[in-house]
């Protein structure tokens, strides 16, 4: 039986693509003429062709075919003979395992046709099936172009009516899959015949669809193995197909909800296949991220009812959900349902729960589960702490300053081998007993961990260092920094380095705020130059810190400097940074600078905020520019910023300065009714201090009435202005009620309310009642 002319064209064409590449001769056409020699008729086999093969006799033909040139294959004998006429001729699996050793696609498609042509008797098409599998193998083998030439074999076979075998098939799918010829992958599954869609090849296209982001059709797929009447129903690898595509790989495709996914995996567990503990732990875990905790208690529960295995672990992910949530209640509610169903929890599912209750400052609680959790022998459940629970709880001690009953733990902890204390176990009572200023108590530990072989590490370090410098102690902790520096540390377990310990950015940065803060903006920029020179990096905290601390000693070209470095490390300056350079700028009077820190924070996209505008407006009323001042306050506005008493209390005190009462008065008003900003203490005292100055005392002891209406307390500075402006008008009865009510506020006077009312009470004769003011004040002080 020979090809059609048309089907045997494609043939050739696809086999002098092979051959002209592989081959150092062309191959001729076949010739369709009898052979000169023909091969002897052949006989009826007496029984069907075995399903096995001889392991010799397809090492005998494949030697054949490779030592025979493929010309004369039609002409001999011995391999007619040993092909067609023996027992083992033409099995699917002696033509699949001959094909494979032929060693190429070409040779492979011309021993194709060879079978075909030359085959006393029609071949059976599973035989020519066979043959075509190993010509897949080596085509997915061949570059370049491998996915084109596979496909144009594949249709060739098609055209052929060729079947495909399901390894066949598995291998296309998987092949065009991973060139990302998703398309075809299809289409080889939709011509393949249904009985031969077993699991493999339908798991196999599942896997492909979902990882090019092709959900809905890889849905439709599980569809047909979940019909009750389908003959191939879901497996366990089906399962992990569909849960890494759906939980792990990202895809263009659209978006899966974790309700889609539960929906399918409890179709799954209706057929029997359930989620091992991994999986369903991932699950959980997603759904309680998602906000969806009531979800994953639900689908725990289907998973148990339909027959799957919930253990601790999948309870755990659960637990650390509700924990998010300060859930405790639900937390309880699933340790108990866990202790009905037998689910046995582990130190894990405890260290949960204490984690959650440490972190909230619920300690006595944690302590109570921590008590339980061990039981006794009467009680079913008995967990041994890990190292991690006894550290989470030392820790959650010595956040609410319970350090001494950390060290407790800590005698407890050297009692048990398992859980001997470590280096993080030190770590939270060094950092415990710093916060508590308790510093020497601190290097005590320290002194503890050398002796019992625990060795610090950096964290080590930087708390002690954080801790001496939050209390002052800034010159102590870098003597401290220098003596870890030379001690020598090191064990076969850890190299600190050959001098000891290394500091890290944290150190640096904890050094470099402490003196910024101290106003040793000397001594904090050596520290960031050795910085520096030593290789670590510095973080954007060092970065603010000496921004800040330039700014404010007057640096502020300096401070511009360390911005610019900033920037090329590749950080950027927030808003609290411009804001500091450009009031840095706007006191040393380079207002060229300040723009150029403006147009700086517009290019980097930072919106200025109501610090920036209150700087820019303090700046313009100080040196007199009101009307730009108006004009910021007015932008600030549009730009849906609310003027703040800050900005208020600018642009009076600038028209107080000037004299321009009205001006700020009229402010004053403004602010106080259309703009409904309740006006402070400073803004009150300042235009009281200039109405006195203008002999407007009057209306300054309206604004002192209208303070008490709106609760805005008078201090010091406000009755000294008022005892000025009335000494000046000789309005002594008012002066004698304004000392009564400054002593019945318990206001403490100062030295210029004392010289004021010394100076003028001596000479009207009023000292007894100065002597009764100084005397009352001292009451109502003590009372006070």
């Amino acid at each position: 039986m020979r090809l059609a002319a048309s089907k045997q064209q494609d043939l050739f064409r696809l086999l002098k693509q092979q051959t002209t590449k592989d081959h150092p001769y062309h191959i001729r056409h076949l010739s369709t003429a009898e052979p000169t020699h023909p091969p002897p008729p052949p006989q009826a086999p007496t029984s069907p062709p075995p399903l096995s093969f001889d392991p010799s006799f397809v090492t005998q033909v494949v030697t054949l075919l490779q030592t025979t040139d493929t010309n004369d294959w039609t002409t001999n004998t011995t391999l007619h003979h040993l092909l067609f006429l023996s027992p083992h001729s033409l099995s699917p699996l002696s033509l699949l395992r001959i094909t494979r050793g032929l060693g190429s696609t070409a040779k492979a498609l011309q021993f194709f046709d060879y079978i075909r042509t030359t085959s006393p008797s029609p071949p059976d098409p599973l035989s020519l099936s066979s043959t075509f599998q190993a010509i897949f193998e080596f085509a997915s083998r061949e570059q370049p172009d491998s996915a084109t030439k596979l496909y144009e074999l594949f249709t060739s076979s098609r055209d052929q009516s060729i079947p495909l075998s399901k390894n066949s098939a598995t291998l296309l799918i998987r092949f065009f899959g991973r060139a990302r010829m998703v398309e075809k992958s299809l289409i080889v599954y939709k011509e393949l015949d249904p009985d031969r869609r077993n699991i493999h090849v339908r798991n196999t296209v599942i896997d492909v669809l979902l990882r090019s982001g092709g959900v809905d059709e890889a849905v439709k797929v599980l569809d047909e193995m979940l019909d009750r009447e389908s003959k191939y129903p879901p497996n366990e690898r089906t399962l992990d197909i569909v849960l890494a595509g759906m939980l792990k790989w990202n895809w263009s495709g659209r978006s899966v909800s974790e309700e889609e996914i539960v929906g399918l995996v409890l179709k799954l567990g209706e057929h029997g296949v359930f989620p091992n503990n991994v999986w369903l732990s991932q699950l959980t875990t997603r759904l309680c991220r998602s906000g969806k905790s009531n979800k994953a208690w639900e689908f725990l529960y289907d998973v148990r009812r339909l027959g799957g295995a919930v253990e601790a672990a999948s309870c755990n992910a659960l637990l650390t959900g509700l924990g998010r949530e300060h859930d405790f209640v639900r937390m309880n509610m699933l340790l108990r349902e866990m202790k009905e169903e037998k689910i046995q929890p582990n130190v894990v599912t405890f260290g949960i729960l204490i984690n959650y209750l440490c972190k909230l400052r619920r300690v006595d609680e944690a302590l109570e589960v921590f008590k339980k959790m061990r039981g006794n022998e009467n009680d079913e459940i008995s967990v041994e702490p890990d190292v991690v629970l006894y550290n989470t709880l030392i820790d959650g001690l010595c956040k609410v300053g319970r350090q001494e009953e950390g060290l407790g733990l800590l005698e407890q902890m050297k009692s048990r081998h398992e859980s001997a204390p470590n280096t993080v176990t030190y770590n939270c009572l060094i950092d415990g007993f710093c916060k508590a200023g308790e510093i020497e108590r601190a290097h005590e530990l320290l002194d503890q961990m050398y002796k019992e072989g625990v060795m610090p590490n950096v964290i080590t370090l930087n708390t002690l260092v954080d801790g001496m410098c939050k209390h002052g102690r800034i010159n102590s902790a870098m003597d401290f920094l220098n003596e870890m520096q030379q001690r020598g540390l090191k064990t076969n377990a850890i190299t600190y380095t050959q001098k000891g310990l290394k500091t890290n950015a944290i150190t640096y940065t904890v050094l470099i705020s402490a003196f910024c803060n101290a106003n040793n903006i000397d001594k904090a920029m050596a520290l960031f130059d050795e910085m520096l020179k030593t290789g670590c990096s510095p973080d954007a905290i060092v970065y603010y810190c000496l921004i800040s601390g330039l700014s404010q000693a007057g640096r502020v070209d300096d401070a511009s400097f360390v911005a610019s470095m900033m920037k090329k490390a590749g950080f950027g300056l927030d808003i609290v940074s411009y804001n500091v350079l450009i009031s840095g700028f706007c006191k040393k009077n380079k207002l060229e600078k300040a723009y150029e820190m403006l147009k700086d924070l517009e290019e980097a996209g930072v919106k200025p905020d109501s610090v920036t505008y209150n700087t820019l407006i303090s700046y313009f009323s100080e040196t007199g520019d009101f009307r730009t001042a108006h004009t910021l306050m007015r932008r600030m506005v549009k730009d849906g910023l609310v003027p703040t008493v800050v900005t208020y209390g600018t642009l009076i005190h600038a028209y107080c300065l000037v004299g321009n009462l009205d001006e700020a008065m009229k402010i004053f008003t403004n602010m106080s009714s259309a703009s409904r900003v309740s006006p402070n203490t400073v803004i009150y005292n300042n235009l009281i201090d200039s109405l006195c100055k203008n002999k407007k005392v009057e209306i300054a002891l309206s604004l002192m009435d209208d303070m008490k209406t709106k609760g805005v307390k008078p201090n010091t500075n406000t009755y000294n202005a008022m005892f000025k402006g009335l000494q000046e008008i000789n309005w002594l009865e008012k002066a004698l009620q304004l000392m009564d009510q400054m002593t019945e506020q318990a206001c403490n006077p100062d030295y210029i309310t004392m010289e004021v009312l010394t100076d003028w009470l001596s000479v009207v004769n009023e000292t007894e009642k100065l002597r009764n003011f100084v005397q009352g004040y001292e009451v109502s002080a003590s009372i006070a």
